[in-house]
């Protein structure tokens, strides 16, 4: 049983971890939107690749100078994931330029329980009737207040179910090769992200040709949109890290949850600094029911039997006999703090 002193520190860090997360997401996006609307870079998937090239190079300058020790990953598990996320990322794309606004939300929004889903037949995890309910209250306060006009077309559809099942089946990986072969997020990040950014800058330019007609080579840079692209790669370190790290300390689903606070947030700023248009009565109620399913999510989950992994081992078996009953996932003690915290938070932006 741990310590009070070390459950406070933990769920300290789970927040600091979260708000690093949530603060990165939301800079990028914010930048992004700037490069692609004010100054014309519309190159998506060759932008990710430079953003994956700028990891690279940090992890490989701090590996020499001795922050990062020597590790070791299997190259077959290094290209499923790399074939994973970048399905997961050109699929994104595609789904946004073949769905409706609202389609794509919903798609979105169903990597909760394919992520549910991926957990419960690879790692055996149950969940309490609280946890589900919790999950559906998070899906439905976000369905409300971003869900707005739905129309989809066969081909959308397809590219929506590659974009879900590959972007949960990446961020299961995640969490399940940090656990495997014990590794930092740093450490997997210096595995994968060399291959990510070699095989998106080279698929890239062909993938944003196809989607927007323009090529990435004829682009005229200029002073701002070259600064704008390096605070883009910048910002984009601090996202990918900040996301292997989440991962890494919960799981994929309670990833999924709480990163809904970002649409949350993403949708407060707004109001806040680009006027009330859009803001009424349904958004309003969407984000209260959200926030109280993420507050929910986070004291259901880390109670005893609120998820937790099964193990058929005898060895297991015995300790659980000892301890009278099965031990929740550890990576989610402290999480009803953090969740908290984050929801308290936004309640006061907003």
């Amino acid at each position: 049983m741990s310590s009070p002193g070390k459950s406070d520190h933990k769920a300290t860090l789970d927040a600091a971890s979260w708000m690093f997360n949530v603060v990165t997401s939301v800079g990028i996006i914010i930048v992004n939107k700037a490069l692609m609307a004010t100054y014309g870079f519309s190159f998506a998937t060759t932008l990710t690749g430079l953003h994956f090239a700028t990891t690279s190079l940090l992890t490989f300058i701090l590996k020499q100078l001795g922050y990062i020790q020597d590790s070791h990953l299997p190259f077959l598990d290094i290209l499923k994931f790399v074939i994973f996320a970048n399905f997961s990322i050109v699929g994104m794309n595609i789904s946004l330029m073949w769905n409706s606004v609202g389609f794509y939300q919903i798609a979105k929004l169903s990597m909760i329980p394919v992520s549910c889903f991926l957990e419960v037949v690879l790692d055996k995890v149950q969940y309490s009737r609280d946890t589900k309910l919790s999950i559906l209250l998070v899906l439905l306060g976000v369905g409300v207040c971003t869900v707005t006009d739905v129309s989809v077309n066969m081909k959308g559809f397809v590219a929506a179910i590659v974009a879900v099942w590959s972007t949960s089946l990446q961020q299961y990986y995640v969490h399940h090769l940090q656990r495997k072969y014990s590794l930092g997020s740093f450490n997997l990040l210096g595995h994968t992200a060399p291959v990510q950014a070699a095989s998106l800058l080279l698929v890239g330019p062909f993938s944003d040709y196809w989607l927007t007609g323009k090529r990435v080579d004829a682009y005229g840079y200029t002073f701002m949109s070259l600064t704008f692209l390096i605070l883009s790669c910048t910002i984009a370190v601090g996202t990918n890290l900040s996301q292997f790290i989440c991962i890494g300390r919960f799981t994929a689903v309670t990833f999924q949850v709480l990163g809904h606070m970002k649409t949350i947030l993403v949708l407060t700023l707004g109001f806040i600094f680009f006027g009330k248009e859009g803001l009424n009565l349904q958004v309003i109620i969407g984000m209260a029911i959200a926030i109280l399913g993420m507050i929910w999510y986070g004291n259901a989950s880390s109670k005893p039997g609120g998820k937790e992994r099964r193990s058929f081992s005898s060895t297991s078996s015995k300790s659980l006999k000892h301890t009278g009953s099965e031990s929740s996932d550890p990576d989610e003690k402290g999480l009803a703090s953090s969740c908290f915290f984050l929801g308290t938070s936004l309640s006061r932006n907003h």
